[in-house]
Parts: structure tokens; C-alpha cells; sequence
């Protein structure tokens, strides 16, 4: 039996949606899909679901600072609107790191690229990148990288 893929999961989810007639979720899902369906296009490639990963993680990014944004300008009804996007679209992204692990991660790049110091956080975070990709954001991973190397 093979794992089935993220779009095979997001095309179940849609139809599932549509049956139940839940149209937030629908239209999130259905937003996703329109975003990995236009890479395809554009790039005249299948995405796998290292690429589906991304523009997932690219989608809870934007949804994130929107939602900030709507916040800081007292717009709470947009930003709780963006939240609920992000719960919906973070259901298809690999479990989350831990702390320790994570730390355990960066320790282990630095090594294996031998990183001296700030000059080499290119290196750790192209290291890091595919094996955290999802899984923890992309600043909080530099923040935590940058003090490893300046340790």
C-alpha cells in the first residue's frame, strides 16, 4: 500500500468539504489547490510533495502576517479569518519540531557543514531547510541558528 500524496489528501479534503458543506474550510482548501495548480503550470512540472510542502508553508506565512497585520489595525474579524485558514491548511503539514529537537538539529548541521561562525549560516540553513521544511518557521529557525553560531 502506498502513502497517498498531499494533493491526493487535499483533493479528499475538498470533496469532503463540499459534502459536508463547510465553506470556509472549502475555500481554503480550494485556494491551496488553485496555488499548487498554478505552479504547475507556470513551471510545467508535476509538484511532489516536498513542493506541495512548500507552497503550503508559503500559504501559513502569508496568513500569519496577514493576520498580524489585521490585528495592529484593530481588524480582529479579518484576522480571526486568516487563523482559521491557517488551522485548516496546517492540518496537512508534517508534525511540528520540539525545542530539543530542533537544537539538536542545528548541532548536528553545524557540524557536518563545519560552520566556524556567522560567515556559514547560509550553509547550516541550506543544510537544515529540507529536513524542517513545514515543520518549524523559517525565522525562528535563523533566530535560533544565528545564536548557535555565535556561540
Amino acid at each position: 500500500m502506498t502513502a497517498t500524496s498531499l494533493k491526493e489528501q487535499l483533493s479528499t479534503a475538498v470533496k469532503n468539504a463540499m459534502r459536508n458543506k463547510e465553506k470556509i474550510r472549502l475555500v481554503t482548501l480550494r485556494m491551496a489547490q488553485a496555488a499548487i495548480r498554478q505552479i504547475e503550470i507556470d513551471e510545467r512540472r508535476e509538484l511532489d510533495d516536498e513542493d506541495v510542502l512548500k507552497v503550503l508553508d508559503k500559504m501559513l506565512k502569508q496568513r500569519r502576517d496577514a493576520a498580524s497585520q489585521y490585528d495592529a489595525a484593530g481588524r480582529e474579524e479579518l484576522g480571526d479569518k486568516e487563523r482559521a485558514e491557517m488551522i485548516i491548511i496546517e492540518e496537512f503539514m508534517p508534525a511540528a519540531l520540539t525545542e530539543d529537537d530542533l537544537d539538536g538539529l542545528i548541532r548536528l548541521a553545524i557540524r557536518s557543514t563545519d560552520a566556524q561562525g556567522m560567515q556559514d549560516m547560509g550553509k547550516v540553513m541550506n543544510h537544515l531547510r529540507p529536513q524542517v521544511l513545514g515543520r518549524v518557521d523559517m525565522g525562528h529557525l535563523s533566530k535560533k541558528v544565528r545564536t548557535a553560531l555565535a556561540d
